[in-house]
């Protein structure tokens, strides 16, 4: 009973008191000062990721944190502990635990295959979506206008790609769908929603297309179309276009006439556009040699807004015109142009702060710097060519009329470029072939700037070594390298001189070194590679000359170098792929023709080296290699006849060469003419009386033709032959050194050409022996003629030597070199 009690017995106790409590393991109002708490939330195993999965209901996840054990390798469970007590005990009874037996409450079970916790599987399959409505006809306008639009957009890109044709298809494509388009608008009743600035588009598009293709009659049909339509706003001004398909027709009235018109619609308020259009008026006119009327819009142009590109065209108006004051007041106010760019040393770096500096390293490279750099250029291009133009007319000679514009330079805002118009001066004068002078202005520059002075060196060791005064050349060459050590031409031109003495190392070291300051200085690539193939390294010159060709393509003396090396290196079949590549830069070179019939020969392709060295004598019918190799092949195939008149065209070009007359008499016998043999023979002997094997012919012939003549020739040929032999025995006892026999024979044994001054006079059998390669042994001598080679089958074969018959043509010997490298 004492544990009872009753109502109204104590009015202030809570009748819900005691419902509030709840097991310390869940008690989280204490966690804030729980040090164990807040001890594992700190470590890693606080931050462990969670161990359940999100997708978990709501009694899944009362049922996780039920059981607080975590598993282990080992299976075993392991409590987790707190500062209130261990959590989740085995045989702890508080009725805070669930038996993890099935998760069938969340809709899982062992048994069941699909996961189902609403238990929808039993209603079927859902209902099939709402098919869309069919699309309205606006909806059907606007896609077929996205269409137009992205063809346009298609023929835009591909005509910025270079490919016109396609840009073409893609705008008239274009065209076509814009007109379907029209026709669905009308049959909707959507006619008032027209789309004007796209029809604009498409036609602008396709007559700009057309205009790119030259197809200039399709073009100007589809501007009339667009210019007579008032709905287009703005529409004079594409007569500008018009005017510039009638300037490219050659139809320059209707040019003037459509830009005039276009000027009209044009207002005040657009002076730039103003401008351009009078520009090519002026234009027109001066192609129609109307310079009066081209000078009236030149000057208007410089009155309104002073450019230098039209300033350029009204001093070359004047020129046309012929007025001297004209011209000067011309370049006066080109003059007077402003640039309007900013100076350069803006861009230069002059403070230590990196960033800074690294600003300014962007900001002159970008764009607009690059934009400033061309209109610069475009000045200095427009003032020299100006002056260039009217130097040599403005005064009474050529020098007067230069000075008047370099002191007009001087004076104006432009003062930099009067060094470089001196230059100019020097370089005139080199056209004119007047050295003298363009080195007296080149020498003024020497005590200049640097830069200008480095210049002037240069040219001046580029005149000096044209005049083969090597020493002055790399005097200045070496001038120009120190006034500026970045002059690749300065290393280039002492690598000339360097070449020149024939110190091919020293030559190859500057030409490496212009590479290493210019990479792309084509001079110094190209003579390195001759450097390396006078040294005898046709590899690294093939390496330097194929990177030659990479840069500048089909330049024939590269070619011809590079076909060269391969025929150095003996690979015949790269050599004559480019021999040919040469040959359709230069067909009518006879040298390559000879080259490529000598690299066929050596192949055995006899007819493809006969039609390549017939086209070579075809082109230049004096080349003596040429005419004996033509010669010769005739010979080896049995047709002595048609080789008569390649040998007697070389007896022409050398008539005091008893070889050629021997051949053509020989190709006579051979080919059975003996009369015309015998004739050939004698006329041979009287003119030159001393040769013995034209005796020994003689003797032969008139012997097989039953002639009394042999004896008389047999008598002379002892004469001759005793002649001889005394000729050798006081030659033989007079060559003791220092005798005066050993200077007269000295003196006779000297070429004939020196004797007679450069003139080719008769040459005797021993200087035949000495310096001709193709005149026959004569060591012995005997009364029945016998080939100094033996017979015919122990010859050696070159390729010009062939195998022939030893009774008939025997007496002939061909010539064994080829064609001199």
């Amino acid at each position: 009973m004492e544990s009872l009690r009753f109502a109204g017995e104590d009015d202030d106790e809570d009748l819900y008191s005691g419902f509030d409590k709840v097991h310390p393991a869940l008690d989280t109002r204490h966690l804030e000062t729980d040090q164990g708490f807040l001890d594992a939330v700190k470590t890693s195993h606080g931050r462990r990721p969670p161990t359940q999965s999100r997708g978990l209901g709501t009694a899944a996840r009362l049922s996780s944190a039920a059981v607080p054990r975590l598993g282990t390798s080992q299976g075993a469970g392991v409590a987790l502990h707190s500062s209130l007590g261990q959590v989740g005990g085995s045989g702890s009874s508080d009725g805070l635990r669930r038996p993890m037996t099935s998760m069938r409450g969340t809709g899982y079970s062992s048994h069941a295959s699909v996961f189902d916790p609403l238990n929808q599987a039993s209603k079927g399959p859902a209902p099939p979506l709402i098919s869309k409505s069919e699309e309205s006809p606006e909806e059907k306008i606007k896609a077929l206008e996205r269409r137009v639009m992205g063809l346009i957009e298609d023929s835009c890109m591909a005509a910025s790609r270079g490919e016109i044709r396609l840009a073409l298809d893609r705008a008239k494509e274009a065209s076509s769908k814009e007109r379907s388009l029209i026709r669905q608008r009308e049959q909707a009743g959507l006619s008032d929603g027209h789309n004007l600035d796209l029809t604009f588009s498409v036609l602008f598009n396709l007559a700009n297309q057309y205009a790119s293709n030259d197809m200039y009659t399709e073009a100007l049909n589809t501007y009339q179309v667009i210019t007579k339509d008032r709905m287009f706003n703005n529409s004079g001004r594409l007569r500008v276009n018009m005017g510039n398909i009638h300037y490219r027709m050659g139809q320059y009235n209707k040019a003037i006439k459509f830009y005039r018109m276009a000027l009209d619609q044009v207002p005040n308020t657009h002076k730039s556009m103003r401008i351009k259009i009078m520009h090519n008026i002026g234009l027109v006119f001066v192609r129609m040699g109307q310079y009066s009327e081209a000078c009236t819009s030149f000057e208007y142009i410089m009155q309104e807004e002073a450019n230098f590109k039209t300033g350029l065209d009204l001093v070359t108006a004047y020129y046309a015109l012929g007025d001297k004051e004209k011209m000067k007041k011309g370049f006066l106010r080109l003059l007077e142009c402003q640039l309007d760019i900013d100076d350069d040393e803006k861009y230069t770096a002059t403070s230590d702060d990196t960033q800074a500096n690294l600003i300014l390293e962007v900001i002159r490279n970008d764009p607009l710097r690059k934009m400033e750099r061309q209109m610069k250029q475009e000045a200095e291009r427009s003032i020299l060519t100006a002056a260039k133009l009217i130097s040599p007319v403005i005064e009474t000679n050529f020098s007067a009329g230069y000075n008047w514009c370099v002191d007009a330079i001087k004076n104006s805002q432009y003062a930099d470029l009067a060094n470089d118009l001196e230059i100019n001066k020097a370089v005139m004068y080199l056209r004119q072939k007047n050295f003298k002078d363009a080195v007296e202005t080149l020498k003024m520059f020497e005590k200049k700037e640097t830069k200008v002075a480095s210049t002037a060196a240069t040219n001046l060791s580029f005149l000096y070594f044209l005049q083969n005064e090597v020493d002055h050349a790399e005097k200045y060459a070496l001038m120009a390298r120190d006034s500026n050590g970045y002059n690749d031409a300065a290393l280039v031109n002492l690598g000339n001189c360097c070449y020149e003495r024939g110190d091919f190392e020293k030559a190859r070291e500057h030409y490496v070194a212009a590479l290493d300051i210019d990479a792309s200085c084509v001079d110094a690539l190209y003579n390195l590679g001759l450097t390396n193939k006078k040294l005898g390294q046709y590899e690294e010159s093939l390496d330097s000359l194929l990177k030659m060709h990479a840069v500048v393509r089909n330049y024939p003396p590269v070619v011809y170098q590079i076909a060269h090396l391969y025929h150095l290196l003996e690979d015949n079949d790269q050599a004559s792929e480019w021999y040919l590549q040469l040959l359709g830069l230069v067909p009518t070179d006879p040298h390559i023709h000879q080259r490529l019939g000598q690299i066929f020969d050596s192949e055995g392709d006899k007819q493809q080296a006969y039609q390549y060295y017939f086209d070579s004598y075809r082109y230049f019918p004096s080349n003596l290699e040429v005419i004996d190799w033509l010669g010769s092949y005739f010979i080896e195939h049995q047709v002595a006849e048609k080789a008569i008149s390649y040998f007697e065209r070389a007896a022409l070009m050398q008539p005091d060469e008893v070889k050629w007359h021997l051949m053509v008499a020989a190709c006579h016998r051979r080919s059975g003419n003996y009369q015309q043999a015998l004739l050939t023979y004698k006329q041979i002997n009287r003119r030159f009386p001393e040769n013995v094997e034209c005796l020994k012919l003689l003797i032969r012939l008139s012997s097989d033709l039953g002639l009394k003549e042999a004896t008389e020739y047999a008598q002379e040929l002892k004469k001759v032959e005793r002649a001889q032999e005394q000729k050798e025995s006081r030659a033989a006892s007079g060559s003791r050194p220092g005798s005066r026999r050993a200077s007269a024979r000295s003196a006779r044994s000297m070429p004939s050409s020196a004797l007679s001054g450069g003139r080719t006079t008769r040459l005797s059998l021993n200087d035949l022996e000495e310096n001709e390669p193709y005149t026959p042994s004569t060591k012995e001598v005997d009364s029945s003629y016998v080939d100094p080679l033996g017979p015919l089958q122990e010859r050696p074969k070159t390729s010009l030597r062939r195998k022939q018959d030893e009774d008939e043509f025997a007496d002939e010997e061909l010539g064994d070199d080829l064609l001199p490298e």
